[in-house]
């Protein structure tokens, strides 16, 4: 599955004109390309339950399909099984329901496409696969909702090949708290929650605190007896005030636990400024709206007036290097949140075609071929393999 690096930097030049800034060096792409590339956070499956596309080919829209997560060297996503938080889906089958219509197309898609993709239900399907050439298609899911409070659906779900769980997504559920969510219904985690946490350790089902607030945090850190991952997160430290990214404390907290904090590459998590830009549109949006203004009328005349400032890969690579600072090289990954993130994602990362503009910048860092490799897949890997292990004691 690798193209010739003649072809692949051709490819990375003509992708996106947000690219064009940023040209890899062979030797970045062939890190890219040769290695174990795990991407934690893609949300295709929701992406094309809305508007259904083949991303077996090349696609008009979006951020990923096979082609340029070819040129991008991706060949182990985790595909977002996400659920909307709402009380229409929290509770009431329909949670369930989605959840497994959304591994149906992602069985679909393997089954359209047998000599690209394979699903991966264990670290040794990711292994044998990538040496095979086939892009393994693993999946977490995005919120908890559709456990729906029976501990059985969590091994329904795990059989189904979901390899971590998001406790919550942007409100609070019967299992957690959300970092969004002002009510704190639980105080952290529910009492489901609990129960819960310690299943997912014996089924072999990765913790992900991305979402879930502080306190939930926290206890998830006393209870788990295996290393968790924060998927699709960044750092509190270039977004103050911002609880869905990672405090430091919570950095000191999870290298104790030996997890893993794959960062998140949308603007809003990225910078100050990006999220300060969403705030004072959904001021100017209620004051709109009330005037009978309609909201997709409004947000384009307010971005017109206001363009949105974009991260840049520079400060993308400054949280990864804080994180590498403060806790260990062990400790970071990436979980983009391509096809999730919307248009916001930074000037040289528009899409899954562009992670060797990231190991061009790590190089630049003066990181290490081995150092990459970590950040790329080795540490992602190797917490799912502790996960693994402490199943298999059950």
């Amino acid at each position: 599955m690798k193209l010739s690096l003649a072809l692949c930097v051709l490819a990375l030049a003509s992708t996106s004109v947000h690219a064009k800034e940023y040209t890899a060096s062979e030797r970045a792409i062939r890190l890219a390309q040769e290695n174990l590339l795990i991407d934690t956070h893609i949300d295709v499956p929701y992406r094309i339950n809305m508007k259904w596309d083949d991303v077996s080919k090349a696609t008009e829209g979006g951020d990923f399909d096979y082609p340029r997560a070819m040129q991008g060297g991706l060949n182990a996503p985790f595909m977002s099984i996400y659920i909307p938080a709402s009380l229409e889906f929290e509770g009431k089958g329909k949670s369930y329901q989605l959840a497994n219509q959304l591994i149906d197309g992602m069985e679909a898609l393997v089954h359209r496409a047998p000599h690209k993709f394979a699903i991966a239900h264990s670290t040794k399907d990711i292994e044998s696969q990538f040496d095979k050439g086939l892009m393994s298609i693993a999946m977490g899911m995005e919120n908890g909702s559709p456990i729906e409070g029976e501990m059985k659906n969590l091994q329904h779900f795990f059989d189904r090949g979901v390899r971590y769980i998001t406790l919550a997504h942007s409100q609070s559920n019967h299992i957690s708290d959300s970092s969004y969510d002002l009510r704190r219904k639980w105080k952290g985690l529910s009492p489901f929650g609990k129960d819960l946490v310690v299943e997912m350790n014996k089924v072999g089902m990765l913790i992900d605190v991305s979402h879930i607030s502080d306190k939930a945090f926290y206890q998830v850190m006393e209870i788990s007896k295996v290393p968790v991952i924060a998927s699709h997160s960044s750092l509190r430290k270039y977004t103050p005030g911002f609880e869905r990214n990672m405090d430091d404390d919570m950095l000191l907290a999870l290298k104790k636990n030996g997890g893993v904090i794959q960062i998140n590459f949308g603007s809003s998590f990225v910078t100050s400024a990006s999220r300060k830009w969403y705030d004072k549109r959904s001021e100017a949006e209620q004051e709109a709206t009330s005037r009978g203004a309609t909201k997709t009328d409004f947000r384009a005349a307010y971005l017109a007036r206001n363009p949105f400032p974009f991260a840049s890969l520079e400060q993308v690579l400054d949280h990864i290097d804080h994180v590498v600072k403060l806790i260990g090289i062990e400790h970071v990954g990436i979980g983009s949140d391509y096809d999730g993130v919307g248009d916001s994602l930074p000037i040289g990362l528009k899409d899954v075609s562009t992670y060797p503009n990231l190991v061009q910048g790590l190089l630049d860092r003066g990181y290490s071929d081995k150092d990459i490799k970590l950040i790329l897949g080795g540490n992602t890997l190797r917490v799912w393999k502790q996960a693994e292990a402490f199943s298999a004691q059950f």
